[in-house]
């Protein structure tokens, strides 16, 4: 029996996903969570996977309680399982501990066989994030994880103090991000970068 929680802040979105987990006599959703910061707290109760979103209302968002989870004792895996397929939340997702990375469109049969493998430890990828990633491994234009936080600020006007208070960063920090984030997108200003890594898909549009 697989043990799951489902993190997500829409009710009608995690009913749907347990009546379709819980179709499985070998699958049981424990609990559900509708921010971030209760998934954290929930991981510990006995769950074998968390099933987790990428946004939540409030300051902590999906990555980070992933990262958070996969820090605990006897940590469950983390499958996500969001909307959102751009290279800044993949690689964020990934790199935050979790074993595998799923669309919501994906077709039951996908998201079962994702979370058997997710909760034995195997990576389960999208087939669409595989290509994904296959397509931007070892491209120049490629903006790390932190590179793209840094964007994705500056996306919301924020100044370079802002964000290096949002990220913990000296300003100095900031601006060396910028300048690499230029350089890799070939472009001279902020606007640019943001419409082009917007276009490259390394961002959320919008």
């Amino acid at each position: 029996m697989i043990r799951l929680m489902l993190a997500d802040d829409h009710p009608v979105v995690r009913a749907g996903i347990r009546a379709m987990l819980e179709a499985d006599p070998e699958l049981v959703v424990v609990a559900e969570a509708g921010t971030a910061a209760e998934a954290v707290r929930l991981a510990g109760d006995g769950v074998d996977l968390v099933l987790m979103d990428l946004q939540f209302p409030g300051e902590l968002q999906g990555a980070e309680a992933t990262r958070r989870i996969r820090a605990l004792p006897a940590a469950p895996r983390v499958l996500v399982l969001t909307n959102y397929d751009t290279d800044a939340d993949i690689l964020g997702a990934i790199e935050a501990g979790a074993s595998g990375y799923l669309l919501k469109d994906a077709p039951p049969e996908e998201l079962l066989a994702a979370v058997r493998l997710a909760a034995a430890g195997e990576t389960a990828l999208a087939p669409a994030v595989s290509s994904r990633l296959a397509a931007a491994d070892g491209a120049e234009q490629r903006l790390t994880a932190r590179e793209a936080e840094v964007l994705t600020l500056v996306a919301e006007g924020r100044s370079n103090r802002e964000i290096g208070r949002a990220l913990f960063l000296s300003e100095a920090t900031v601006k060396s991000h910028l300048v690499h984030i230029f350089t890799k997108l070939d472009v001279g200003s902020r606007t640019a970068a943001v419409a082009r890594a917007r276009e490259l898909g390394a961002i959320r549009a919008g």
